[in-house]
């Protein structure tokens, strides 16, 4: 009786939460009956917006429901309207991301300034920390993942580019003080998990770069745009509507833990002379 109670429970839950997606204040709809199809490299249509505050739930419709600028209620939903290339916007064809086979073992340990451009240059994404001006906690550190590369993967520089809307709180925080704290963990690939390192044992490498943000100047803009999407290709897919612009962290300070035994404060020097292959 006690599993047949907890069978129905499950089930629930799960018919619950089939047609529902977690967001932050820039989000998408996404449908789980699609999860892996590729997206169609010859698509334009962008997927549906959500945008307002009321909670971190919210029904995913198919982005078709959007268009008119109302909600359709479910009932009012046709079945070829459920499927939508809103729900596969986050997926891509693999041939596109110009990316090694597999990423290289890292640097000796003791060679710190090629362990930081190796982190800098096959992170995908790392946590970017900021000053807040959000209302509630104005003046506090807030953190924010974001996708981010230091070139194509045959071009490392060692300076991270990131592709952001002013929709993002992280950027609304810049345009009030434009220094951040960007941080990669070696726990992000296979090496800690095959060495089985904890992301907080010293030995799985954590690289933190601080500097200032900066929106990219026209002269840079075509290397930013074969940075970010020759790694994220996905990104040229975005929703035009969001006003997308591509912003770099020049570096004031490298800093980074390795091994036991303490930090190392990287020269600005040493980091760009050294090479993550």
């Amino acid at each position: 009786m006690q599993l047949l109670h907890l069978v129905i429970v499950v089930k629930t839950l799960l018919c619950v939460s089939d047609s529902y997606t977690i967001r932050s204040s820039v989000s998408w709809a996404v449908t789980n009956d699609v999860v892996d199809e590729e997206l169609d490299t010859h698509s334009d249509e962008a997927p549906a917006v959500l945008v307002d505050n009321i909670g971190i739930w919210k029904q995913a419709y198919p982005s078709s429901v959007y268009r008119d600028g109302s909600e359709k209620k479910p009932d009012q939903i046709s079945k070829s309207e459920d499927v939508s290339s809103a729900s596969r916007v986050f997926s891509y064809r693999m041939e596109e991301v110009k990316a090694p086979s597999s990423v290289p073992t890292p640097p000796p340990h003791e060679d710190t300034a090629r362990v930081a451009r190796y982190m800098a240059h096959y992170s995908d994404w790392g946590h970017l920390a900021t000053i807040s001006t959000q209302e509630q906690i104005k003046g506090l550190p807030f953190g924010n993942i974001f996708s981010v590369s230091d070139g194509p993967a045959d071009n490392s520089t060692g300076v991270p580019y990131f592709y952001v809307t002013p929709m993002d709180n992280t950027v609304t925080d810049l345009r009030s003080f434009p220094y951040a704290s960007l941080t990669f963990s070696e726990a992000e690939g296979d090496f800690c998990r095959k060495q089985v390192y904890d992301p907080e044992d010293p030995r799985c490498a954590r690289l933190t770069l601080t500097g200032k943000m900066v929106e990219v100047g026209p002269d840079e803009l075509d290397f930013a745009k074969e940075a970010m999407f020759s790694r994220h290709p996905v990104m040229k897919k975005w929703p035009p509507g969001h006003k997308w612009f591509f912003m770099k962290l020049v570096l004031q300070q490298v800093w980074l833990q390795d091994w036991v035994g303490g930090v190392s404060v990287i020269t600005l020097e040493e980091y760009f002379k050294a090479t993550p292959f």
